[in-house]
């Protein structure tokens, strides 16, 4: 078939930067050696800041080692999950290394989420032990009879911070609810006793290279949250598959921007573990909203940014953008959701770094697609092109049988080193998007000549109306060009003639204001009559899952209830 050879020659290798490869000889190194090497390399290199407090490589190592004893004193064998609760802090990264010291598997969750959907997380991922927040803690007391969970740790924003705000923190914190008392209760210990009674001296375990590591939940907001089952090469292959796509960036020698929660595939990969891969200081960030990281770009000066658009759009909004130099950043990375076209023309030209869109899913590590950062050329609207020993496919949305020709829509399909072992205990849902080595991501794509792919949309997002495709990007995308946009997200509404119709909730800029019937008046000329929005909501904000993706989904359910009454 003339489409599939299109996919087979991959047309996209000739728009990859110099110096990145088509296929990389993958060294069979588990994350946790990779920290021991970058310590042993970077002894005395800053490996953490929080808040200005500062951990080398060696002093991570050491917790990283002396918790690992810690959990197995606890019992924590070769197989058990492990859960962590916490926001971007020093005690999640070490926590996250040490329960993979020791073969055990990393479940990351969300501190957002409500004590039903943690519920089901620990369950159905067994977890046996906790590591948490003391402003959680006692809610994770009273949680822990319904689960598996026998021993919790808590750890507190003010355990390590420098001087004089150490001091300063247990004055002020409770008052700010910065801090928490945590109820006795047998079996729940604090993070730094732990660390501290604990030489650092785990048990030798012997990890193989495809045991699962981490069951990362994804869904929830639209029914039960799947544990997808990445692996110990998956983990070690991505960070290799990233270090290959920036040569330009060398060990040792950068500051990355610690915001993307950790807890999220996107931040553990981009944020966390390449940091840790590539021997640079990472700047924790735990609640990444526009202040806080306008004032680590001032102070810690990063040259890495991975984040996500309602990030650079949260910045270019805020009025300390002004006081902000932002040339100490290289290159800046963002994925996780589109980013609009103007947000990006707008931040390159306010800070002169360069913004290379890229996609992914929790499933597949999550990086698939990025565009080449320098060297290459850099499509505005695409995601970009697959990542060393990426093999990427458009296929029909009926059957998925039938490859598309080059420009016309269908479900992308992936295959790689970074895709899943699975979901957890779920071999249906398994089987169904996983046929045949390839991933069906359930997003609507294309593919230009040059082998740059464009996410048109969600495969569960789109409109019909009038019997017409609509995807909501192409109207978001309008939205976002009209000067007292902020935000704008389209979903589609019944109507009992075309089937559906296009609603928009829209955040307008502060101290401007709008009519309905002035912007669907501007979107007129920019879209084609069955694409018009017959509804406009104002907001002043619009829901977002902890990544700041803005959640379609949740919306459209909003609106289907509010219509049921």
């Amino acid at each position: 078939m003339a489409g599939e050879t299109v996919y087979q020659s991959k047309p996209w290798l000739k728009s990859y930067e110099q110096g990145v490869p088509d296929h990389i000889e993958y060294e069979e190194i588990c994350m946790p050696l990779v920290l021991d090497r970058t310590a042993q390399e970077f002894p005395e290199k800053t490996a953490l800041i929080f808040q200005g407090y500062r951990m080398t490589f060696a002093e991570l190592k050491d917790m990283v080692d002396r918790f690992a004893t810690c959990l197995a004193d606890f019992e924590v064998k070769k197989g058990d999950a492990v859960a962590i609760l916490l926001p971007n802090l020093i005690p999640c990264v070490a926590a996250y290394y040490a329960i993979m010291r020791l073969g055990g598997i990393v479940v990351l969750n969300n501190p957002l989420y409500t004590d039903r959907e943690l519920e089901h997380q620990f369950n159905d991922s067994g977890s046996k032990v906790l590591i948490t927040l003391d402003l959680l803690g006692n809610r994770m007391i009273d949680l822990r009879p319904k689960t598996q969970i026998r021993q919790i740790v808590y750890t507190s924003i003010g355990d390590y911070l420098p001087f004089p705000k150490n001091l300063l923190f247990p004055l002020v914190a409770k008052k700010k609810k910065l801090a928490a008392d945590v109820k006795d209760a047998p079996d729940v210990f604090q993070w730094k006793e732990c660390v501290a009674r604990y030489a650092p001296n785990p048990p030798a375990v012997q990890i193989g290279f495809d045991d699962a590591a981490t069951y990362q939940y994804t869904g929830g907001t639209t029914g039960v949250s799947k544990g997808v089952m990445l692996t110990h090469a998956n983990l070690s292959k991505q960070c290799q598959q990233a270090e290959a796509w920036f040569p330009r960036f060398r060990k040792g020698e950068e500051i990355i921007l610690g915001a993307l929660p950790f807890f999220h595939s996107f931040g553990m990969t981009t944020a966390m573990n390449f940091g840790i891969d590539m021997g640079w200081a990472d700047v924790l960030i735990p609640r990444p909203q526009p202040e806080q990281l306008l004032e680590a770009i001032r102070k810690f000066r990063p040259t890495f940014a991975p984040l996500v658009p309602t990030m650079y759009i949260g910045m270019l909004n805020h009025p300390d953008l002004k006081k902000t130099d932002m040339t100490c950043l290289k290159g800046c990375f963002s994925g996780s959701a589109p980013l609009p076209v103007e947000v990006i023309r707008e931040f390159e030209a306010k800070t002169g770094a360069i913004i290379v869109e890229g996609f992914g899913m929790t499933e597949t590590t999550p990086v698939t697609h990025i565009n080449p950062f320098a060297g290459g050329a850099r499509k505005v609207g695409s995601v970009g092109v697959p990542v060393s020993d990426t093999e990427c496919r458009i296929v029909d949305l009926e059957t998925g049988t039938m490859d598309m020709p080059v420009g016309e829509t269908g479900e992308l399909i992936i295959k790689g080193p970074q895709v899943m072992k699975g979901y957890w205990n779920k071999p249906d849902e398994t089987a169904q998007t996983l046929r045949e080595g390839w991933l069906f991501t359930g997003d609507i794509a294309r593919m230009d000549e040059d082998g740059y792919f464009y996410i048109v949309d969600r495969k569960k997002d789109m409109i019909i109306s009038g019997g017409f495709n609509v995807y909501p990007r192409d109207i978001d995308e309008v939205f976002y060009e009209n000067d007292k946009v902020q935000e704008a997200c389209s979903i589609g509404i019944p109507d009992p003639k075309r089937g559906e119709n296009v609603k928009v909730f829209v955040v307008l800029k502060e101290g401007v204001t709008a009519s309905e019937e002035e912007l669907i008046e501007f979107c007129k000329t920019r879209l084609a009559t069955y694409k018009l929005p017959t509804e406009i909501e104002f907001r002043d904000e619009l829901p977002k899952s902890t990544v700041g993706k803005v959640l379609r989904k949740e919306l459209r359910l909003e609106e289907l209830e509010k219509r049921k009454m």
